[in-house]
C-alpha cells in the first residue's frame, strides 16, 4: 500500500478532493499549493475526519523550480518516505495562438509542462534512491489531439506532460518503481466552473473516484471516467480534424 501521498496543487478542485478521498483510505498526506491558507484549512478538515493520519502541508509555487526540489526533499525528511507523488498542480489559460496573448499561452506551458518536469525530476530522484515509488502525472484528454483556439496551448501541455512520463515509465520499466498517466475528461472544478452547458461533465466528486481507483491499480494509462473517455479517445484519435472541431 502506497502509505504516504504528495500531491501538488492540493488546494482546490481535482487535487483538494483528491486529498479528500485519500485521507478517507487512512493515507498520510504531504499537501503543497500557492495559497497556504487553504492548505490549512484542509489539512484541519481531514484531521478532525481522520485523526489517526498524517498530514503536513507547505507553500509552493512549482514555476519556482528551485523550491519545488526543496519541498520534496521536506517532504522525504518529514514522512522518511514517499511512496506516491502526484503531479496535479497546472493552469488553463490561454488563447489561439497568433491572437495576441502570447503570454497567457507561455503561462500555461511553463506550469503544466516545464513546472511539471521539474516535480517529476524531483520525485524520481527520490524514487531512485529508495528504488521504491509511486509517480503520477494528471494529463487531460485534451492531449489525445490538438485543440483550437483557446484550447491549443493547454491541449500541447498535456500531451507534452503525457510524453514525458511515457519516457519516464520506459527509463525504469525494469524497476520497481511505477508510473501513471491519468487524463480525466471533463470532471467540475476550479479551472472548468466558467464553462456551461459542456457535454459529459461530471460533478468533482465521483470524477475524482474514478481517478483515484485509477490511481490505486498502478495502470500506465487511463482515460477517466472510463464512460464515455475511454471510447472517445479511441474515436478522437481517427477522426479528421475538421470533426474535431466539431466536438470541442
Amino acid at each position: 500500500m502506497r502509505q504516504t501521498i504528495i500531491i501538488t496543487g492540493a488546494s482546490s478542485g481535482l487535487g483538494e478532493e483528491m486529498a479528500r478521498q485519500f485521507a478517507a483510505m487512512g493515507r498520510n498526506l504531504g499537501l503543497c499549493a500557492r495559497r497556504t491558507d487553504r492548505l490549512e484549512a484542509l489539512k484541519a478538515e481531514l484531521m478532525a475526519a481522520n485523526p489517526a493520519i498524517r498530514i503536513e502541508v507547505k507553500a509552493l509555487d512549482v514555476n519556482d523550480h528551485d523550491r519545488v526540489f526543496a519541498v520534496v526533499r521536506e517532504f522525504k525528511q518529514d514522512f522518511g518516505k514517499i511512496d506516491r507523488f502526484i503531479v496535479n498542480a497546472g493552469m488553463g489559460k490561454g488563447v489561439g495562438i497568433g491572437k495576441g496573448n502570447f503570454d497567457a499561452n507561455k503561462q500555461t506551458a511553463m506550469t503544466n509542462y516545464i513546472a511539471a518536469m521539474a516535480q517529476c525530476e524531483a520525485a524520481m530522484e527520490v524514487f531512485r534512491e529508495q528504488n521504491d515509488g509511486h509517480l503520477v502525472t494528471i494529463s487531460s484528454m485534451s492531449a489525445v489531439r490538438g485543440m483550437p483556439g483557446a484550447m491549443t496551448a493547454y491541449a500541447s501541455s498535456k500531451a507534452a506532460l503525457e510524453s514525458l512520463t511515457e519516457g519516464i515509465r520506459s527509463d525504469v520499466l525494469r524497476k520497481p518503481i511505477k508510473v501513471s498517466c491519468i487524463m480525466p475528461g471533463y470532471i467540475r472544478s476550479e479551472l472548468n466552473e466558467k464553462v456551461k452547458e459542456t457535454p459529459f461533465m461530471v460533478d468533482t466528486v465521483p470524477g475524482v473516484k474514478a481517478m483515484v481507483k485509477q490511481i490505486e491499480k498502478e495502470v500506465a494509462t487511463a482515460y477517466v471516467p472510463w464512460w464515455p473517455w475511454a471510447p472517445l479517445g479511441f474515436i478522437m484519435k481517427r477522426i479528421p480534424l475538421s470533426w474535431m472541431r466539431k466536438l470541442f
